[in-house]
């Protein structure tokens, strides 16, 4: 079920698809807003997107693993050699994760508690073991990315995303993971790489020439 709430910046409706959402923006006049509980609050102007190649958009629908779900948000980022986007997922029993878009390269992963500290980015290099749900993970890449802008519903603010350090990893399985350092402690994403015809994705954008 949609709730609906108004912009405190021009009276129009905003209506949130998952319930936990915490940011997204006025389909209007284009505010940033922060919600807390039933209010939502105003933070800024989000900045127009890029425009990319991406088949995917709001309201996307796919399935991952025999369980549905629906692009509701969307974060882009930028690293020294190109640019990327994080699809938030709602899946119907209202958890939410994360499809990695990149050169259409595709990964789907949650949010999940580290099994122990994890450690600070000068003690990673490329090559290092951690040890995550069991498994062997080896780290791939440190990269410094820079937060572009957003569009539909987040599950945090990202007021404090301007640029930090991200830490991926990957098993030999096609499992990876990645530590984000935006925040202390880190937060660990896992999950595994999907090919884009097992993702069974519909209303996908239209391309001149498709």
């Amino acid at each position: 079920m949609r709730r609906t709430a108004e912009c405190p910046s021009c009276g129009a409706p905003v209506q949130f698809a998952w319930s936990a959402a915490v940011q997204t923006a006025c389909p209007y006049c284009h505010s940033i807003l922060v919600r807390h509980d039933v209010n939502l609050e105003k933070v800024g102007i989000t900045a127009d997107l890029p425009p990319d190649a991406s088949p995917i958009q709001l309201f996307t629908e796919g399935i991952f693993d025999n369980r549905r779900f629906t692009v509701i948000g969307r974060i882009r980022y930028e690293w020294e050699q190109g640019a990327w986007n994080e699809w938030h997922l709602l899946f119907q029993d209202q958890t939410s994760g994360w499809l990695s878009d990149a050169q259409a390269e595709y990964a789907v992963s949650f949010l999940v508690q580290p099994p122990a500290q994890l450690p600070p980015p000068d003690q990673l290099a490329p090559g290092r073991i951690l040890q995550i749900s069991g498994a062997a993970f080896y780290v791939t890449h440190l990269t410094r990315v820079r937060y572009v802008g957003f569009e539909g519903e987040l599950p945090f603010t990202t007021a404090d995303r301007s640029e930090f350090l991200t830490a991926d990893l990957r098993t030999f399985d096609a499992r990876f993971a990645t530590i984000d350092y935006s925040e202390q402690p880190p937060l660990l994403f896992a999950g595994r790489f999907a090919a884009f015809d097992e993702l069974r994705l519909s209303n996908l954008r239209e391309f001149e020439g498709w």
